[in-house]
């Protein structure tokens, strides 16, 4: 799978640990920044992430940040983009599951490597049911 990948300083560390992880199970990763804990605007890193995923270059987004709350919302500013803001396993796969989210964000400072890691694996594994839940997404990428 092809996935994008940003952070603000506050996000750096974890992204780093989610590149490796993703490419050593075969996934093509591309960075959009940050590359270190030097304190940065992260819009500056999340909308290209959102955007790149939005126009389909990429199959799936992941954002990080200190809460993970400002990349989420940075994130959903762009048309195309559903970005689910996720603290544990059942909140990945149901963002994936029924809001067929494609872009994740992840708060570093609201949680442990492993649990991390586990939200992303589960991000990535995770398809969207469609049926009923598909016009109301339908309609947000439209809004």
């Amino acid at each position: 799978m092809k996935i994008a990948i940003g952070s603000d300083h506050a996000g750096f560390r974890y992204k780093q640990e989610i590149i490796a992880h993703l490419q050593a199970q075969g996934h093509e990763v591309q960075d959009f920044g940050t590359h270190s804990t030097e304190s940065v605007d992260y819009p500056v890193f999340i909308r290209p992430v959102a955007e790149a995923v939005a126009a389909g270059q990429y199959e799936r987004g992941i954002v990080l940040g200190g809460s993970g709350n400002g990349e989420a919302m940075a994130a959903n500013r762009v048309r195309g983009a559903r970005c689910g803001l996720c603290w544990n396993a059942e909140s990945a796969r149901l963002t994936r599951m029924h809001n067929d989210a494609n872009v994740l964000s992840i708060g570093e400072r609201m949680m442990d490597l492993p649990t991390a890691l586990e939200i992303v694996d589960i991000f990535i594994a995770t398809a969207f049911e469609g049926g009923r839940h598909i016009s109301r997404i339908r309609q947000l990428d439209e809004y």
